[in-house]
């Protein structure tokens, strides 16, 4: 079955390779780039053999969900920065300030600033408290159901948005860059990711995450190393030069011109901040160490890599600029127009990147970089997928509707039919919503992280007042605001609905999502008087000796 699904996997791909009739939507393919589709096919073959093995090596749920709890602070540290490394983060944030310069330059300062967050805050915390997954942590001393619910429920509203926009960005570039019709590139990462995740569980995620990750950040490295060998090593001559060829002229060094107000700007960098502390897939992969020690180790490494990353990232949109301005000063006028989203950037013909290498490097490094950027979209929906699957089999079959005495063996099946209907159900929406602007689900994922699942973590872990009821009232409040706002806001209510006016002014809701979130948690706890009430705040002082110490018991659910 294995072989099988490989050759019919790394098969379609070359089979579609010649498939120029099919495309669809607005890009317009290239050339065959069989550098690309050769490197692609390594990388295919590379990743499908190592899930192999680790199918081997899942022998029980732990194994499946966590890699057995024994993968080392670096490799795991590692494994995180490929997780957080995506399509948005390499070709979004490069396309951005490739467009508008210094203020691109908010997305790498927000995503990066986060991680100080998870490592004072939560990281040994997490690890000391969590078994498998989120939810674990946020219901570990409260009633199990109605808090696993929300956690759950917050865990696939999170993987399902951000699968979507993952999997259109994937169709898209692969549109362009290997000559695939859009429908055989989403059936192609549809059915790659289900195969990493359902054979080779967390371990085999975790491989290609760290593959993944070394292979990006060396193209990177490179492409940015000629781009300041083209500038004699010098960031000031660098800026000079973007500055010089750019059609804003030094008005792209200034700060404000993409966002210009200041409560839109505040509410974006909270939102970027604080959503990294509530990523289901990144806070799963603290558990796949072996103690909090090596959780701190792993988020030290990861902080140093992701940083190193978006340092990279700006210098290849400001390289950008140089390149592909120099010999065509009508660049932007032809390729980037106002308003263009991160996603539109990165499905769309706007990618700074990719273009960039094949001016650096041609054909080569070009093919490089474009299995590069594929296999960062394939490497982040198999974490997705994996994060989606646990919240299904762990906490709503197992622990709400067996109420804890499933079998190992049925939350393992369980988890894997899961795969396969998040697998099916990636690839109908990447079809729904081709032709759809996509980039506000990337703003919805860590607004809802930031605004549901930060405040619960935060208050359930530093915060002995809080009760079921305050958990499930602020995590809900947290989660449908800034829902609600996003669809009222000007990505959705004007971009994709057609509406003149956003009834909601902001791009962001964080600035007031996550503020309600906390409130509305404090306000419920502080008037609960139950005997639940009373039972979740008696059980702060184990839960506590347990997040700093992992002595004690393991959960409510243990008891």
């Amino acid at each position: 079955m294995m072989k099988k699904l490989m050759f019919a996997a790394t098969g379609l791909l070359a089979a579609q390779a010649w498939a120029a009739d099919a495309i669809s939507g607005e890009v317009e393919k290239q050339a065959t780039n069989w550098t690309a589709i050769v490197m692609f096919l390594l990388f295919v073959g590379a990743t499908l053999f190592i899930t192999k093995w680790a199918a081997k090596q899942n022998k029980s749920t732990k194994d499946f969900y966590t890699g057995g709890g024994g993968i080392s602070g670096t490799r795991n540290g590692l494994a995180i920065a490929g997780d957080y490394m995506s399509a948005a983060a390499f070709l979004g944030v490069s396309a951005i300030v490739f467009a508008r310069g210094y203020d691109g330059l908010i997305y790498s300062v927000g995503f990066l600033v986060g991680w100080p967050i998870v490592l004072f805050l939560i990281a040994e915390r997490l690890r000391n408290l969590g078994k498998f997954t989120f939810s674990d942590v946020a219901a570990y001393r409260f009633k199990q159901e109605p808090v696993r619910a929300f956690a759950a429920t917050s865990t696939l509203l999170i993987v399902i948005l951000y699968l979507i926009a993952q999997v259109v960005g994937a169709g898209k570039l692969i549109q362009l860059l290997f000559g695939l019709n859009y429908f055989s590139a989403v059936v192609l990462v549809g059915v790659l990711m289900v195969v990493y995740v359902l054979f080779g569980g967390m371990l085999a995620t975790t491989w290609v995450q760290m593959i993944k990750a070394v292979l990006l950040l060396g193209g990177a490295t490179l492409i940015s190393f000629m781009v300041l060998k083209h500038s004699s090593f010098s960031l000031e001559n660098m800026f000079q030069q973007a500055t010089a060829i750019h059609e804003k002229g030094e008005a792209i060094m200034a700060p404000g011109g993409m966002v210009k107000d200041p409560i839109d700007a505040l509410s974006l960098g909270l939102a970027l901040m604080f959503g990294t502390a509530g990523l289901p897939h990144i806070l799963m992969r603290f558990f796949t160490v072996p103690d909090a020690r090596e959780a701190r180790k792993s988020v030290v490494v990861a902080t140093g890599l992701v940083g190193y990353f978006f340092l990279l990232t700006g210098i290849i949109g400001f390289g950008a600029i140089i390149f592909l301005t120099k010999d065509n000063p009508q660049f932007f006028t032809e390729m980037l127009k106002d308003g263009k989203t991160v996603y539109e950037m990165v499905g769309g013909t706007n990618m700074a990147a990719v273009h960039l290498s094949s001016a650096v490097g041609g054909d080569l490094l070009l093919g490089f970089i474009s299995a590069v950027a594929f296999a960062t979209i394939l490497a982040v929906v198999a974490g997705l997928t994996l994060a989606g699957a646990s919240a299904v089999s762990h906490d709503i079959y197992s622990n709400i509707l067996r109420k804890g005495q499933a079998s190992p063996e049925k939350e393992m099946r369980v988890s894997k039919a899961a795969t396969v209907a998040l697998g099916v159900m990636a690839i109908i929406l990447g079809l729904v919503f081709e032709n759809q602007n996509v980039a506000f689900m990337v703003g919805l994922v860590f607004a809802v992280a930031a605004s549901a699942n930060f405040p619960v973590l935060m208050l359930s872990m530093f915060w002995k007042g809080l009760t079921t009821r305050g958990v499930v009232a602020g995590g809900l409040a947290g989660l449908f605001g800034a829902l609600l706002l996003i669809i009222l806001g000007p990505s959705v209510w004007v971009a994709v609905l057609g509406n003149e006016k956003p009834v909601f002014p902001y791009g962001s809701p964080a600035i007031f999502t996550i503020p309600l979130g906390f409130i509305v948690a404090w306000i419920v706890s502080v008037t609960d008087h139950s005997e639940q009430a009373k039972r979740d705040k008696a059980g702060f002082e184990a839960q506590y000796v347990r997040s700093m110490t992992g002595i004690g018991a393991s959960g409510a659910h243990d008891h």
